[in-house]
């Protein structure tokens, strides 16, 4: 089997554009083949390849990257990444901010509250890479552009999750795992292997977000895993490393699949998300032109705001009724999925959240699981050392 390529995610390649037209500026170096970056996660030093680089007035400079996410289905492969940079002296008594990140054309903001969807670790990027080359008395102006980025975000879910006009700068390290090939799955299983060998219940999460919400919630990094896509190969892996309980947080749209018995959950391969919801809100009952406006949406998350809008309308909680139904069906299927494949029973409960991150749904199973976390998590604490 040909071992997995990792690539870098986006930031890396901004940080590296912006570290480049600096460079210009402050040495005059217009032919950079490559320039070096600290990924700060994991820390190693990496050298990213400059496309273009060009002085565009005095102290403003332009240079230009290309994505590569390495072995992955990732469609901002070999997409440009222009970073902008201007420089300006300043007194200690004006701006405090020594980088200033500017949101360029083609990165996204966040419906609900503006702001730029430049993530905390694109930002730690620049703010490690760049300071180096500047003076005390220097500012920094960094505009991040993604020519494509507009395009390319309307096939993603970033709308779902509230990011609109543009792709985000989001992850937490800076490879780019290719989670969309064989071999990765095989790194997850061998993580799986050595957290099972510690704990009794996991918390699978098939993303960023997942993580991110699930460290929120203060389940400990150690006790969760992420699955990609590869969910019921990671079910029945669980089961054989001896789990006897898992706990699945996910964004609705994503887990709703396991409801229809889709058990890889890339889009590429299977979708189906509409179909299940309207056969579910048909069984609860809802009239046949909801139904017609849930089948005939374009995302989960609208055809939610719908059954929302009922709710306010309605002393009945639709909400919780279809998606109540749905989620003990993702704990039913998927204990079927793991039996069928290991003859193993291993219990397991569903956390759903919305675009916003917000948890709207979660079973008796998942309050149980999530209760009996945060009690090993406080008695671990109590014993650790003042």
């Amino acid at each position: 089997m040909t071992e997995p390529h990792a690539g870098y995610t986006l930031p890396v390649f901004a940080c590296a554009a912006a570290v480049a037209a600096l460079r210009w500026v402050r040495q005059n170096i217009s032919s950079l083949p490559t320039v070096s970056i600290n990924l700060l996660e994991p820390a190693k030093i990496v050298d990213i390849l400059i496309e273009q680089v060009a002085l565009l007035k005095n102290n403003t400079a332009l240079a230009i990257t290309r994505s590569d996410p390495g072995n992955n289905l990732d469609l901002t492969r070999n997409t440009p990444v222009w970073a902008m940079i201007e420089l300006a002296k300043v007194s200690p008594t004006e701006a405090s901010e020594q980088i200033v990140i500017i949101r360029g054309a083609g990165i996204g903001h966040n419906i609900h509250s503006g702001e730029a969807a430049i993530y905390s670790y694109a930002r730690r990027l620049l703010q490690e890479n760049l300071p180096p080359l500047l003076n005390q008395n220097e500012q920094i102006k960094v505009s991040i552009i993604l020519p494509e980025g507009r395009q390319l975000a309307t096939r993603t879910s970033n709308s779902a999750f509230g990011i609109v006009e543009g792709l985000s700068l989001l992850g937490t390290t800076g490879v780019s795992q290719p989670l969309s090939v064989p071999g990765q799955l095989d790194a997850y299983r061998d993580e799986l292997q050595q957290k099972a060998a510690q704990f009794n219940c996991l918390v699978f999460c098939v993303g960023e977000n997942g993580l991110d919400l699930a460290r929120k919630m203060g389940i400990p990094p150690q006790q969760t895993i992420k699955t990609a896509n590869w969910l019921g190969p990671m079910l029945v892996a669980a089961a054989i490393a001896g789990l006897e309980s898992i706990l699945l947080l996910g964004y609705h749209g994503k887990l709703i699949k396991l409801a229809g018995g889709i058990f890889h959950t890339h889009h590429h391969l299977a979708d189906g998300r509409l179909e299940i919801l309207t056969a579910h809100c048909a069984n609860i009952g809802l009239p046949t032109p909801v139904l017609q406006k849930i089948f005939a949406c374009t995302t989960a998350e609208a055809a939610l705001k719908i059954l929302r809008s009922l709710d306010k309308d309605n002393e009945k909680n639709w909400v919780g009724l279809v998606y109540g139904a749905i989620a003990s069906r993702i704990e039913e299927r998927s204990q079927a999925y793991i039996f069928n494949h290991s003859q193993k029973q291993v219990q397991v409960g569903s956390m759903l959240f919305d675009r916003d991150r917000q948890i709207f749904l979660k079973t008796e199973v998942a309050d149980t699981l999530f209760a009996k976390i945060c009690y090993s998590i406080k008695n671990v604490e109590k014993r650790l050392p003042l």
